[in-house]
């Protein structure tokens, strides 16, 4: 057991995998979930995601040993500080969060260094949202990448996280915020962002003759709006950086197809590929 307790706050699809992942490997005494809605609450102690509950954040943090954050991202330093008031020294925090540097820089200012806050982003996301369809082996074999904590005097607490992360099943990658979130607007962010312009491109009365290309390739454009426009905000910069790469390759398609360009076309064709290979099956 690594923790007494665990509190998760935000009991969707990563916060209920995190409960259920941490309750059947037994890394914990007893589960915690927060959050607004009762009903969602009362049917992640249902699928056993949770042990108990509370909609209130006071009591929900008091005794944990371990808070791990799965809020979206506008709204994770504001609940780390907030909960922060309510918990013992030394208790740790975490969070599941897809973009890291504008927490951490806010947390820095604000954060008492009597509570350890360690950024972790576990790359096992998917389409759809909710506790019904958290997995207990979401982690599993999955990158969790841990930045920097806030200062160097945390390497405990981070050893700690790190270990939380491994006993889910994660592949742990450590790695600079800055750089996770430049990483992230190429490999993630963007990647939605080009989903969704492909599907609201398409009239819907051409979804009937559509096949498993437009599925697979507009799959993720079915994530939660609300979550995914506070994501863009706060990783804003370099997904705008990412955005201009990738428009200026669409601009050389254009530029191809409208000369004719056939063996240029083979060219950029080429050139995607030998990068999509490199991902693996």
């Amino acid at each position: 057991m690594l923790f007494q307790q665990i509190t998760v706050i935000g009991v969707g699809l990563i916060g209920g995998s995190v409960g259920l992942g941490a309750r059947t490997r037994k890394l914990t005494g007893r589960v915690v979930g927060v959050g607004r809605d009762p009903k969602t609450l009362a049917r992640a102690v249902e699928l056993g995601a949770i042990d108990t509950f509370s909609t209130s954040l006071l009591e929900g943090v008091k005794d944990a040993d371990l808070v791990v954050v799965c809020t979206p991202v506008d709204r994770i330093a504001h609940v780390i500080l907030e909960a922060a008031s309510h918990v013992r020294p030394g208790t740790i925090f975490t969070d599941a969060g897809s973009t890291k540097h504008n927490i951490s820089c806010e947390l820095v200012r604000k954060l008492s260094a009597d509570f350890p806050y360690i950024p972790a982003h576990p790359l096992a996301g998917a389409e759809k949202a909710g506790v019904e369809h958290a997995r207990a082996e979401l982690f599993q074999d999955r990158v969790t990448i841990i930045t920097n904590p806030l200062t160097n005097a945390l390497t405990e607490a981070a050893a700690r996280v790190e270990k939380f992360w491994r006993a889910l099943g994660s592949r742990v990658v450590h790695m600079d915020a800055e750089e996770h979130d430049r990483v992230m607007a190429s490999t993630s962010h963007l990647p939605h962002a080009v989903a969704a312009g492909l599907a609201a491109a398409t009239p819907i009365d051409f979804l009937s003759l559509s096949a498993g290309g437009f599925r697979d390739t507009t799959r993720i454009a079915a994530g939660d709006p609300a979550l995914w426009a506070a994501i863009f905000m706060a990783n804003r910069d370099p997904v705008l950086v990412a955005l201009r790469v990738f428009t200026d390759h669409m601009a050389e398609f254009q530029r191809l197809l409208e000369a004719g360009d056939g063996a240029g076309l083979v060219q950029w064709l080429a050139e995607a590929k030998k990068v999509r290979d490199a991902l693996g099956s």
